[in-house]
């Protein structure tokens, strides 16, 4: 072999390791996924008390929500253009889906800018984990929830198995054995998946911010019921399961009693 072919076979062997180590672990890209959901409670930091600087005015939104990323980009990324382009998350502002397989150092900058102004209150580890994200966790989730009836496209019966094999030691084989709801309402798997299934999707992939989830048991009806707590963490299927697998698991939580 000469020597010019034998430059050529180790490149292109080569360039596959480069690729692979220039993306992200799927536990960043969930810790990024965290982050974007709500991002003091996952790295622990203080919760802000102002509205954030470049919040419109015309949005419905006051004091720590407004620096939420999803507050403006949303749970499908899609911002004006998607779930949020009306109601009570109405922020006129852009998604993010046009940064999905881009550059992850072009997001880290745009998260630092005078903004979004994230530099203010996370160290650069973090931004750089929210970038990893940005570029490599997203989904189109056109795709998979209609935008009408926020039905999924997906096998709910093979969902089941997924569900009874990943979540059910928690949620229980209703779904109702954790309420997130704050006072006298209540909302467990079933009621979220339906009202919003995008956000359930975004925490089936990522997990919850803090990672903290321990049931807080109270009778009623013979069942045990929860409510968040620090403890028990609740995994993200990142890496876990496949992406079609996942919409299948979000199917069947639709099916789940929704009170």
């Amino acid at each position: 072999m000469s020597q010019h072919r034998l430059l050529l076979v180790l490149s292109l062997l080569f360039v596959p390791c480069l690729l692979q180590a220039e993306t992200p672990d799927v536990e960043t890209i969930a810790e990024g996924g965290r982050i974007y959901d709500k991002w003091w409670a996952e790295m622990q930091l203080r919760k802000p008390n102002s509205t954030h600087p470049a919040y419109p005015s015309t949005g419905k939104k006051r004091g720590a929500a407004t620096w939420r990323c999803k507050e403006c980009h949303g749970w499908d990324y899609r911002g004006r253009n998607g779930a949020y382009s009306q109601g009570s998350h109405y922020s006129g502002i852009k998604g993010i889906r046009a940064y999905a397989g881009g550059d992850e150092d072009k997001v880290f900058a745009i998260l630092k800018d005078r903004t979004h102004r994230y530099d203010d209150v996370m160290l650069d580890g973090a931004l750089k984990v929210v970038a990893a994200f940005v570029v490599h966790g997203q989904v189109d989730t056109s795709q998979y929830i209609d935008d009408n009836s926020k039905l999924v496209i997906g096998n709910a019966q093979r969902g089941a198995s997924l569900f009874n094999d990943n979540c059910a030691r928690c949620h229980h084989d209703d779904g109702r054995a954790i309420d997130f709801a704050d006072g006298d309402k209540t909302e467990y798997i079933g009621t979220l998946a339906n009202k919003n299934p995008w956000e359930t999707l975004h925490k089936i992939r990522h997990g919850h911010p803090g990672s903290s989830m321990r049931m807080h048991h109270r009778g009623g009806m013979g069942m045990m019921h929860g409510r968040w707590r620090p403890g028990e963490s609740m995994p993200a299927m990142l890496g876990e399961l496949t992406l079609a697998e996942q919409i299948d698991l979000l199917a069947y939580t639709q099916t789940l009693p929704k009170d």
